[in-house]
């Protein structure tokens, strides 16, 4: 090899290190969309058949969601209620108080 083909090598070969350095940090800066609950949308790990599942919902899905994981003590309702006070859903799921106590 000529010392211009080695220093080509070299070039490209740093160039592709320098971009599999950016996508590796890109990827642990910037999980995606699924990577937390916040405004009004959860994400849960459940166990599943397969290891996991994941169940990520927005809107009226998320709220129904909330609602009956605070209904239930069951294993994925006490996973689920942790991402509803992260989404602030927690107090939307509770059931409405009576409006008048002291009617009966």
């Amino acid at each position: 090899m000529t010392r211009r083909n080695k220093q080509t090598v070299a070039v490209v070969g740093g160039l592709i290190v320098a971009v599999l350095i950016g996508v590796g940090a890109w990827v642990a800066i910037s999980p995606g969309s699924y990577d937390r609950s916040h405004d009004g949308c959860i994400t849960v790990n459940v166990p599943s058949s397969t290891g996991g599942g994941l169940i990520h919902q927005c809107g009226a899905a998320a709220r129904a969601t909330c609602r009956s994981a605070f209904a239930r003590h069951d294993k994925i309702a006490l996973l689920t209620r942790p991402q509803c006070r992260l989404a602030d859903l927690a107090e939307q799921s509770k059931p409405a108080a009576s409006a008048d106590p002291g009617s009966g």
